[in-house]
């Protein structure tokens, strides 16, 4: 009987601990699948950081590292610098990338580090219990923000791929979705792209995936997919920002 379908090595048996219906089991295949297809596994390193992600390592088949909160991209310099012959990628919610690690994402950025992010942005702080983030849209409503997120108090949420995309040392930027088979088809191809610029020692890259939290958003699954389509995309737009060799 021939196999039409099966896990990808890329991950472990491990079950993951993320609550129903949240897309992070989906960004984790399909970087598995990647890290599989391109023969690196045993040659890569992870970095995981506090957040929704902080036991990445239990579900990744590869070497994987823990940093402190948001300092997951200086955690991947150092290890990149030792071992520049590895694939190292870091996995980064955006509370801890856009938040607390925004100075480390723009330095690795602006120095060129070639390091791979995937940066899973779904516009909430999932783990410590639904928070205001950088990402959060006007009108939101966060359990530090009960009435919606206002302009006046708190600027307008901040378009990472966009900044990043200004930078030098930036060499792919792509921002994508996992809310419908399609849009997770162009993320896997992402990603896989984004590993590519790091194997072709072509500088910093990152793919910005736009992901669900049901819990904190307080929703189904389901309607939580149709939100993320109506209200994160929007404001959010799909596509790549920069390429290798690309002047913005």
């Amino acid at each position: 009987m021939s196999v039409v379908f099966k896990k990808t090595s890329g991950l472990t048996e491990k079950e993951t601990h993320y609550c129903p219906g949240c897309t992070h089991g989906i960004i984790h295949r399909l970087v598995g699948e990647v890290l599989e297809e391109l023969d690196v596994l045993g040659e890569t390193i992870g970095v995981a950081p506090v957040g929704c992600s902080v036991l990445a390592y239990d579900y990744f088949n590869c070497d994987m590292h823990e940093a402190s909160h948001g300092r997951a991209p200086a955690v991947a310099t150092g290890i990149k610098r030792v071992h520049p012959d590895k694939v190292v990628f870091t996995y980064q919610g955006d509370g801890d990338l856009a938040s607390i690690g925004t100075a480390e994402i723009v330095h690795v950025a602006h120095r060129g580090e070639k390091i791979t992010t995937i940066f899973v942005n779904n516009a909430i702080y999932g783990m410590t219990g639904g928070q205001m983030a950088p990402t959060t849209l006007i009108g939101q409503r966060a359990t530090t923000a009960p009435l919606g997120r206002t302009a006046e108090h708190s600027g307008m949420p901040l378009r990472v791929s966009e900044m990043l995309a200004t930078i030098d040392g930036a060499a792919y930027v792509e921002r994508v979705s996992v809310d419908t088979p399609a849009n997770i088809r162009k993320t896997k191809k992402a990603i896989k792209e984004a590993f590519q610029c790091q194997i072709d020692r072509k500088g910093f890259s990152i793919v910005e995936v736009l992901s669900t939290c049901p819990t904190n958003w307080g929703m189904t699954p389901i309607d939580s997919l149709k939100w993320l389509a109506d209200n994160l995309i929007p404001y959010y737009p799909l596509g790549n920002f920069r390429r290798p060799g690309e002047v913005k």
